[in-house]
């Protein structure tokens, strides 16, 4: 840090994104990307922008509001883009918690959620999953401040229903109750309908997994008109043009092109199931995801060796060092081909 860092930040300890590598060709099953794809539609109109970029984007994604309002049967004004989901989970933060209203989340999450309660000066509180990892909606009876729940979480892929997080809302009528669902389009059940009859109910999605866009870095909160009202003081008072133009029209062009998201989802899911029966006769046991992805551990390997040994052998998976989680690994679904790689990677190893 140089000497001009503010002390404020001076414990600060960032989010640590999965691995990027350039050194050499991997299979990459460590970021929960999408094996596939953007849709035609969606490159088609994204490349027809290219002679407005020297314009600025527009700041109220008009016409991108407009396809996804339709899509969800929700409100022009009940939904807001932007520069990826990870940005408006940070308005979150900002407009749902001070002194009087902490961050509650699990402690076994997304990474991202304690940096943000850090980052904004926010206190925060960790309630504990269980022991299989699960979440228990009565540990979040009246609790006592704005609660963030991704949903399946990360990095278990273990999901709610929507009965359970409709409890939640319930016993916490006066704080905001976030729903991070990344991950829903693989199999778990959205919250979106739950928003017109829970107030402080806000969710949010991204286009990253099931839309292939994870490069063009779009994310969405749907809730009531008055909370999307309130991340738009954020939005515009931290930047009005978040979404830039090719990302908005490649946004369109997917929403567009739905039967190629379902299509692709179910691929997913059938991997999943496969690559799940696979290993199982491999001796691994592991959560029930409903996620793009797969947490698991082995008997006879730890989780750091298995990783580091994968990744000799040209395969990415992802591992984490906190402890209750360390003999675990997240595995992202991707092809047939991916899996099946995978896999004879793995025999090689445990033999």
């Amino acid at each position: 840090m140089s000497r001009f860092f503010s002390s404020r930040y001076a414990a600060l300890e960032p989010y640590t994104p999965g691995e990027q590598p350039r050194d050499m060709q991997y299979v990459k099953l460590n970021t929960n990307e999408s094996p596939f794809p953007p849709s035609l539609k969606a490159q088609e109109k994204a490349a027809q922008t290219l002679e407005r970029l020297r314009l600025y984007s527009d700041p109220e994604c008009t016409e991108l509001v407009r396809t996804i309002a339709k899509r969800y049967g929700i409100g022009t004004d009940e939904v807001l883009f932007s520069n990826g989901s990870d940005e408006i989970l940070d308005f979150a933060f900002m407009a749902y918690c001070d002194r009087e209203h902490p961050a509650v989340f699990p402690d076994i999450t997304y990474g991202f959620y304690p940096v943000f309660a850090e980052i904004n000066c926010i206190s925060s509180r960790q309630i504990p999953l269980k022991e299989d990892f699960s979440l228990d909606p009565e540990d979040y009876k009246e609790a006592g401040g704005t609660i963030f729940i991704a949903n399946p979480n990360a990095p278990t892929g273990i999901a709610l229903t929507k009965e359970q997080i409709g409890q939640i809302l319930l016993d916490n009528p006066d704080n905001v109750v976030v729903i991070d669902e990344a991950y829903v389009d693989f199999g778990a059940e959205s919250c979106v309908p739950l928003i017109h009859s829970h107030e402080n109910l806000l969710v949010i999605q991204t286009f990253s997994k099931s839309r292939s866009l994870a490069g063009a870095r779009l994310g969405f909160a749907v809730g009531n008109r008055e909370l999307i009202r309130d991340l738009n003081t954020i939005k515009y008072s931290f930047n009005p043009y978040n979404v830039n133009s090719m990302t908005m029209a490649a946004g369109i062009g997917a929403l567009e092109d739905e039967e190629y998201t379902v299509q692709n989802c179910r691929i997913i899911q059938k991997n999943r199931e496969y690559t799940v029966n696979e290993l199982k006769k491999l001796g691994f046991s592991m959560t029930d995801s409903l996620a793009n992805f797969i947490f698991v551990q082995h008997p006879d390997i730890s989780g750091e060796e298995l990783y580091r040994k994968l990744k000799e052998n040209g395969v990415l998976i992802r591992h984490f060092t906190k402890e209750r989680i360390s003999n675990y690994n997240r595995i992202t679904i991707g092809t047939r081909q991916q899996m099946d790689i995978l896999l004879d990677r793995i025999r090689q190893i445990l033999q």
